[in-house]
Order: C-alpha cells, then structure tokens, then sequence
C-alpha cells in the first residue's frame, strides 16, 4: 500500500487542457503597508456585498469576452470534447468488475458503472449504471460533485462514497452496498468535512473528520483520527491518535492484503514532511524510522523508500530522488540493508511507480520524455530489471498495476501533444499489449509540429520547455504564443493530448508552450527544491527565460504573447505580471494564490508553509514579500491587461485572493478582469458545461488581446 502523500495543489488540466477555468465596489487606492488592506471585506465568501461584487464583475466580463457568435461556437465546440462519448472511459478494478466515472450530455453530473474486462474490450461495452449522479442530486435536491468511492477488500461489497456540493474539498461520506446498488440504510455516514476515511472491516472505520472545536488543524484538515464501531454515534467512537494544531492532517488506514494485513497511522507534519506508525493489535505506534520527508511504499513483504534528501544509512548513502527496497519486517526488526532500485542522474528523475502482483513498474522521465522498466524480486534478494519501452517522441507513456493482489495485469497509457490518448492493457511476463482504446482527434494533427528547446536561466540552469506550432510558422515575431507553467509541489508537466489547446488555440493560429521550470517535479526533488521558500523568484526567472527565448527566437514578441497558470501557476502568473510585465501582452490567472502575507489564514493556505514558508515570521516575510504579487503592485508599472478567474466554492485556495487581486488593480486604474463560478471548487467548474465556459472565456479573452 502506497503512503506517498499526495500534492493537494494540482496543475488544472482536463484531456490535457489547462483549465481557465459597471456597477463594480470601487475601492480606494491601495496602500503598499502590507499590515492595510483596504480589500478584506472580500474576505467574507458568501456575504451578501462581496458577492454582489462578484456578480457585477462577472456580468461586465460576460458582455465584454463571452457573448458573441465566435464564443458560442468555440464554448459548443470544447464542449463537444468533454461530452464526446468517443472519450476513453478510464477504469479502475474492483472486484471482478472494472468501474468508471463518466460525464456526458445526458449526464452532466455523471454516471458511476460497471462492466467487465471482455466487455470493456468491444468498441461498445454494456455498461451497468450503479449510480446516476443526476437522479440521486434531482431526488436529493443537492448539487452533488462526484469525490471517490473506497471499498472494503476482499468481498468489495461495501464501499464509502464520497459526495460534495458544488466541487468543495470537503465532502459527505456514505455507505454504499454494490450488490444492492443502493446507500445502506442506517449506514456509516459523515456530515460535509474535509474527511478521511478508511476500513477497517466491515463493522469498523478509521474516521478522521470535524469532531468539534479543536479537532482540525490549522490547515482545515482533521487534527484527531478515531475508531468507530458500526451502530454507534460518532460522539463514541474511541481516539486512536492525536496530532498537533500545527500539523497538516492525520489520518489511518488498513492494508488488508491477504497475509500481510497491517494497520498504519499517518501524521502528516507538512507537506513533504510525514510520520508513518504501525498499530500494533494493543493499539500501540511503532514509527517506522525513515526520514521524515522521504516517501515510503509498503507492499506485501517489501518497504520501498523514496528519500527526497540523501539519506545515511547502514554504513551507505542514498541520493535525493532514488528508490530503496528491503523486507519491511526486517527493517522494523533493525536490520539496515538496502537494494537499490533506481539512482537518479542529471537528466533522469523517477515520475511514479506501482505494483502488480510479481513486478514492479517504474514510470521514468529523461529530460521530461518517458521510459518505463519493469523489476522483479527473487528469492536471493536481487531484482532484474527490464524495460517495457519507452515512448515515442515527445511523449508521454504510463504504466500501472490494475489490482496488486490479483495478478499482473497492467494499463498503459501513451499520449503526446498532437497524438491522441491510446490505453494498452498487458500481463507482464506474457508478451505484447493489446491496445483496447483510442482517443479520437479533435482536431489536424498534421498541420502541427512539436519541440522540445532549453532556456538558460538567469544563475545559467538549463530550462526545457515544449512547443507546438504551425508546420507553417514564421519566425517573425507576430505568432500569438500562449506559454503555461506551474512549477511547485514537485508536479511535472509532460506531453499530453489536448483537444482543448488544439481547439481553441491551435486552430486559431497559436503557438502553445508548456514551461517545465523549476519548483516542478521534471527533474526529481532537487528540481523542486530548488525553488522553496526563498529560492521561490527561480521558478521566475526561469519562465521569464523561456519567454525571452522564444522572443529571442522570434517566435512572438511581448504584445502577441501570453501566459497561464492555475493554482500555484496561478502564483507564477501573478508574478510574471508584476515581475515581468514587459515580457507579456495578456496574463490569465486561474484559482490563484496572491496575497502572501495572509495567505496561511486562508482556506487551506496554512498547509503550503513548507512549499513558500510562513510569513507571519518576520524574517520569512523578508523573502516572501518578494513573490507576493499583491504587495507588488505599483502605480506608474504599465501592466499587460490581466484575467482572474475562480470559484465561489474553492476551499482550497479560496477565491479571496483572486477578488482582492483584481480590487487592488481596477482601483489603480489598471485592465484586470474578474470572473468567479459560483460552483466548482479548486477546478472552478462543477460539470463539463461549466469547465467549457470558462476555457473558452480564458482562450477568447486571450486571443483577443494577442492577436
């Protein structure tokens, strides 16, 4: 069972698109002490002002970018992508079925179903509904979001659904029985929380949730995890472990593989910073001694460690972003010696890896192009290593287990820029894959080339970078370049197929760049940590030399070209504005993160100090400041017109950043744009017309000052 702990920043993408996801308050002009903010009454989300503030910038931007004939047709025309049923229904096994959750036309909150594997290899498999979304949220009168299902092993008839309203983190849980396709009466069920559940069997969950005050961190995620018994209130559910305010969150679980059934307490310290414990059958914690902030793997026999620093032990060094393994009871008993899986060098990092039954994948990335091995452990404790290929140029090819304690099936998923997603399934050890999906093209291909360059950033780092473009382009400065970047939380942007981009960019003439600076995840944690905390302006100055490279290049020129970035690229776009405004003809910020100095008191901001550091530490605030876009905004700085874009029920970042952010520039008298969904949480949409609404206002708005 994987402990990774996964990034809760995510780059915004959908099909590989990045997602965009008067009578206007005229507030004074803003003061640079960063102790005023004449803007914190946005600060309420759901007061009455604010949102009538929001509704006025809402309508002016409606009239001003999403109105017209070529928006309609481009908003139909993306949607045409999300509700196409010739779309891949990825799947997941459960039991001796495979499940996916599908949105289309006539299901625009989607459907959860079945089918089986010989089923799902016809062009047109027989789906079994298990529950329709629509119906349960028209009955229900609640705007449910699909978050998860979980169920319990090895009969896989009981399951935990997740359900939130709107798109909100937090969520209601409930039990679901899948041999009845219905909700259990009288069930396990949690009201709406930021939530972490886990079986432990059928009579019992670990729960981590709101108990009352107290119970949540500082990060707004559970502080306490408990054991409640079935047919009992919450209220006497027994405490197993209780962590810090200034914890991020804790959480247990119970790895139920046959032969090797463990329970595990979690306590996340921050974000790359975690506690891992066995409890023992007295209820007894046993921390498992790696260092904090590597990522550890426990499956079956075997303890994989990821050290993210390098990591003295046992007489040998291991280097920041290889892969150890050892007998898991052996570790726990004292013994010391490691295998070494993979050793990172300057040019190959490790992406991901997973478990079948025998084998384990490694899904590795050289200079951001993938490569997948395949290593098996044998008896004397060596593993061979063999590949199972890699991808075709500039591209990207993922591998994963289907069901780690049935057999060595695999999926594989093959995907580029301009090539269209295609699903391979596969049994390690008995020859060739069978290709069981393609994505459709939405869009010619042929007329398109892709580019990997390298930008030299201002301390001299290589910075790669992907371009797509026209076979026809003209290297003359007029071509309007949309660059998108993320850079934080270790998350790497690879090729992937974008009918979106391809639609409403391409199509249009526009060059597409993807940034793959520092902060990411590209070149493993030295890459990441290369930009934390004070080292954060890195990621900057390597997007301002990939877009300096592409002007020196004459692929654009600052007024045709743009940028865009969701979330922390939301952060990236906010300082590319005020860092390097001359570099760019338009900015589109997306569920950003903008003012931080309050940022840590913000919704989950106090979860993301380990990633940009704590400004209420006066000497922290020194470095910080630098990167706050909200504090760097100068009256006389000739910006580029800028789009904020964000959602009411984003409760992750919060939209209070972006409101604030557009505030402060409009009453300096500069072109900053505002639109917030009320729905959708950190995506900023709630089902596919929503996502198709907001990019295309983010492509329309664009083009239209790029052109």
């Amino acid at each position: 069972m994987h402990h990774r702990f996964i990034a809760l920043a995510i780059a915004l993408t959908f099909c590989g698109m990045t997602q965009a996801h008067d009578a206007s308050h005229s507030a004074p002009a803003a003061s640079q002490a960063t102790g005023d903010d004449e803007n914190l009454w946005l600060d309420d989300i759901d007061g009455a002002k604010p949102l009538a503030w929001v509704k006025a910038q809402n309508a002016k931007t409606v009239a001003a970018y999403a109105e017209g004939e070529d928006f309609a047709t481009l908003d139909a025309r993306i949607l045409e992508v999300l509700d196409s049923d010739a779309k891949i229904p990825m799947v997941s096994k459960i039991g001796d079925h495979f499940y996916n959750f599908w949105r289309d036309k006539q299901h625009p909150k989607g459907l959860w179903r079945r089918t089986t594997l010989a089923e799902y290899r016809k062009d047109k498999p027989a789906w079994e509904t298990v529950i329709d979304l629509d119906a349960l949220a028209a009955s229900e009168k609640e705007n449910w979001v699909w978050h998860g299902v979980q169920c319990l092993k090895p009969a896989n008839r009981l399951c935990l659904v997740s359900l939130s309203r709107g798109g909100a983190d937090a969520d209601v849980v409930r039990e679901f029985d899948l041999s009845t396709k219905a909700f259990v009466p009288n069930g396990f069920s949690l009201p709406e929380a930021k939530s972490q559940v886990a079986w432990i069997d059928e009579d019992h969950l670990y729960v981590a949730t709101d108990f009352g005050p107290g119970s949540m961190t500082d990060s707004s995620y559970p502080r306490i995890v408990k054991e409640w018994k079935r047919g009992t209130p919450l209220s006497s559910a027994t405490t197993v472990y209780e962590g810090k305010t200034s914890d991020m969150s804790i959480s247990a679980f119970r790895d139920r593989t046959p032969g090797f059934e463990r329970d595990f307490v979690l306590r996340a310290l921050e974000f790359y910073s975690s506690e891992t414990f066995v409890r023992g059958k007295d209820g007894k914690l046993t921390k498992i001694d790696v260092p904090n902030d590597a990522e550890t793997d426990i499956e079956r026999e075997w303890l994989l460690v990821e050290p993210r620093t390098a990591w003295t032990v046992g007489g040998k060094t291991y280097p920041s972003g290889s892969l150890v393994a050892t007998k898991f009871d052996d570790f726990m008993a004292g013994k010391r010696e490691f295998t070494v899986l993979f050793t990172p060098d300057e040019h190959t990092s490790l992406s991901s890896h997973s478990w079948t039954r025998h084998h384990l994948i490694l899904n590795v990335m050289r200079d951001v192009v993938s490569d997948v091995r395949i290593l098996t452990p044998s008896t004397t404790g060596d593993w061979k290593t063999e590949a199972l290929g890699g991808a075709p140029a500039l591209s990207t090819m993922t591998a994963g287990g289907v069901d780690a304690d049935d057999g060595d099936d695999y999926f594989l998923t093959v995907s580029g820029f301009l090539q269209p997603t295609t699903l391979y399934h596969g049994v390690l050890g008995r020859g060739d894959r069978e290709a069981l999906k393609h994505s459709p093209a939405f869009f010619d291909a042929s007329k398109y080339t892709v580019s990997q360059h390298f930008a030299t950033s201002k301390d001299g780092t290589k910075v790669p970078y992907f371009e797509v473009a026209p076979k026809t382009l003209k290297a003359d400065g007029s071509n309007p370049t949309l660059v998108y970047g993320y850079g934080g939380f270790e998350i790497s942007l690879q090729p992937a197929y974008s009918a979106g981009v391809g639609r409403a960019w391409l199509e249009k003439g526009g060059v597409y760049v993807v940034a793959n600076i520092r902060g990411g995840g590209e070149y493993g944690p030295r890459w990441h940590q290369a930009a934390l905390k004070a080292q954060r302006p890195r990621a900057y100055e390597d997007f301002a030399a990939v877009s300096q490279d592409l002007i020196d290049r004459r692929i654009t020129s600052p007024k045709h070209m743009g940028m865009m970035g969701g979330s922390n690229g939301g952060l990236l776009a906010g300082n590319m504005l005020t860092m390097y405004p001359q570099l760019y003809g338009a900015v589109v910020s997306q569920v950003a993160l903008l003012d931080m100095k309050r940022y840590p008191h913000m919704s989950a901001g106090a979860s993301w100090m380990a990633e940009y550091g704590n400004p209420d530490n006066p000497e922290e605030w020194k470095y910080i400041k630098t990167f706050s876009p909200y504090h760097n905004l100068h009256k006389g700085t000739r910006y580029p017109p800028v789009l904020f874009t964000t959602s009411t029920r984003d409760d992750r970042v919060g939209p209070v950043h972006a409101r604030k952010m557009a505030a402060r520039m409009q009453a300096m008298g500069f072109d900053a744009s505002f639109y917030e969904n009320i729905e959708g949480g950190h995506g900023a949409a709630a089902d596919n017309k929503q996502s198709a609404f907001m990019n295309a206002l983010a492509y329309t708005w664009l083009m239209d000052h790029l052109k």
